[in-house]
């Protein structure tokens, strides 16, 4: 049995585009929202499974690898988040880089060398990593305007697996990757397909309620911003987030949002001048995780609301 695990964010997708494109295979797609990470729980791993696992923490999947190596099955990890000690085994191949610069669809590029460049861009966008993305654009012969919309694919893609539920997107992230894998390629998807128009006028609308916004605490070096607790602010979050952080770079930014137990969903952006801090901060609090640059909590309790923003504005004092 093939199964194909993969982060429902851009960087996951793209991740998995790039991957199957260059080597098809039939198998299970096993993801979700971009906060459902535990994905290896899901498998029942048996001798001879070949599972591909793509932009989700090893460290918060390893029991699961572990019980997966231990069955027989072989693994081929690709991710840039924390990863906590990687187990030596035979039947593992790991791909672990966690450098604020790189994103999972910039390794997977780097494995294939650069048969499907152009996933690995709209990936790198849509990871906000802006200056990553049109470093490897250069090895693409394209305009100007077909770079431009490579960068709004991938925001697009990236802005549709927000959201605590499946019921929250406007396309499961499965059903996505699906529409993207049969496309020829990004630009051949933003160019004939009705779904990028979907997902376009569905961002442009949440973005401009979210615009409308003012922060629950703000100073010169952070921000925090609470969205209201509707279903296009569970949406926007990450893409806001990143809009926030690309405009104030100097600054790091938190958005908290309500998950369905009524808790607080939280998205963290350190400052793009300085893409340190942001996993260890979220760390210091159940559920949380990430890389350095961008991290989150899935679940911080409303009593904790206060021991986050003083965590938070001590993390980023300057």
């Amino acid at each position: 049995m093939n199964y194909d695990l993969f982060n429902g964010d851009a960087d996951g997708i793209c991740a998995l585009l790039q991957l199957r494109k260059a080597e098809p295979r039939d198998a299970a797609l096993i993801t979700g929202v971009k906060r459902d990470i535990n994905l290896l729980d899901q498998v029942e791993a048996a001798a001879g499974d070949q599972i591909t696992v793509l932009d989700v923490s090893m460290d918060k999947n390893r029991a699961a690898l572990d019980k997966a190596l231990a069955a027989g099955a072989s693994v081929f990890y690709v991710d840039h988040h924390f990863p906590g000690d990687i187990p030596q085994h035979a039947n593992l191949t790991a791909i672990i880089n966690e450098s604020p610069e790189v994103c999972t669809a910039a390794l997977v590029n780097g494995y294939l060398k650069g048969r499907h460049l152009d996933w690995a861009v709209t990936g790198a966008f849509g990871d906000n990593l802006h200056d990553t993305a049109r470093t490897l654009a250069k090895g693409l012969a394209i305009t100007a305007e077909d770079l431009a919309s490579l960068e709004e694919l991938g925001t697009y893609i990236n802005y549709n697996g927000y959201g605590p539920a499946i019921e929250d997107l406007h396309f499961d992230p499965k059903e996505l990757y699906l529409r993207l894998y049969a496309a020829e390629g990004p630009l051949d998807f933003v160019r004939n397909s009705p779904d990028f128009e979907k997902l376009s006028t569905g961002y442009r609308e949440d973005m401009a309620r979210a615009e409308a916004l003012q922060p629950l605490h703000a100073n010169p070096t952070s921000a925090v911003f609470l969205l209201p607790e509707e279903a296009w602010a569970r949406r926007v979050s990450g893409v806001y987030s990143n809009d926030l952080a690309t405009n104030n770079p100097t600054r790091a930014h938190a958005v908290l949002t309500l998950n369905a137990k009524g808790n607080y969903l939280i998205s963290v952006r350190a400052p793009m001048t300085n893409k340190q801090g942001a996993a260890e901060l979220c760390m210091q609090f159940p559920t949380g995780g990430g890389r350095a640059g961008a991290a989150g909590i899935n679940d911080l309790p409303l009593d904790r609301l206060q021991d986050f923003v003083a965590a938070f504005e001590r993390a980023y004092a300057g």
